[in-house]
């Protein structure tokens, strides 16, 4: 099962070249990585990512996070998943821009 993180371009340009990332500042904050599931991730962009346009849609196997990958409650009750560790950049199965447009964000054919 995949899992999927939003990042801001230079959040991702920065996971790039240091090859892992602690997250966003909303991460660091809390002290995990936010992801999402496929279900939740319109919603996630909605709320958090309304008006940015220039981000990166990133993929992670959930099986090969091992135990650092908690499932929480979060939004209305519903789990998420959480990282309580570093994620690498070789843990990423795929990346790709998550464009706005006129009625929100376009992903990725596929991953709705």
């Amino acid at each position: 099962m995949l899992v999927f993180k939003i990042l801001r371009r230079p959040e991702w340009d920065a996971f790039r070249a240091a090859g892992e990332t602690a997250g966003a500042p909303v991460d660091l904050a809390d002290g995990f990585i936010h992801f999402s599931t496929a279900p939740q991730l319109a919603e996630t962009a909605a709320k958090h990512f309304a008006t940015e346009s220039d981000l990166v849609l990133v993929a992670v196997e959930a099986d090969s996070l091992g135990a650092a990958l908690k499932w929480e409650p979060s939004r209305g009750g519903a789990l998420f998943p959480h990282l309580y560790r570093p994620l690498r950049l070789d843990e990423v199965v795929w990346d790709k821009s998550l464009p706005l447009g006129a009625t929100g964000h376009i992903f990725p054919e596929g991953v709705l």
